[in-house]
């Protein structure tokens, strides 16, 4: 009978187990797993920012960051008197889709009121 030792029986080999006696060449009986792991990145994000004009007025950019930014009355009050000072406010840090939202959500709520506000977003 091939393979079997002195008592006869078969010999039994697990597929890790190197084969005693000889070859290591291929089909030694060792295998090789490898694991990969899989790494999600961390989207990018978006600043989303107002930019001043002379025409629109600070009540309207106060309406503009409570309904579509979430702002309470003096976060809102806050970031549109950093607007007129400086010439531009950060409304909020998203990723790249909500940041597009909510660019068009206000330059369209702006369009409708006949305003001249601008909203842009830039990478972070």
């Amino acid at each position: 009978m091939p393979g079997a030792g002195a008592s006869g029986r078969a010999e039994v080999r697990s597929a890790r187990e190197p084969r005693r006696g000889g070859e290591g060449g291929p089909g030694s009986g060792t295998a090789v797993i490898t694991r990969t792991r899989v790494q999600t990145k961390k989207p990018d994000m978006y600043r989303v920012l107002l930019l001043n004009d002379d025409y629109t007025p600070m009540e309207f950019v106060v309406t503009v960051l409570k309904k579509y930014f979430h702002k309470d009355g003096d976060a809102a009050t806050r970031i549109m008197l950093h607007v007129h000072q400086n010439g531009v406010g950060e409304c909020g840090v998203y990723t790249y889709e909500v940041a597009e939202t909510k660019v068009t959500q206000v330059m369209d709520y702006a369009r409708k009121h006949q305003h001249p506000l601008q909203c842009i977003m830039e990478k972070k």
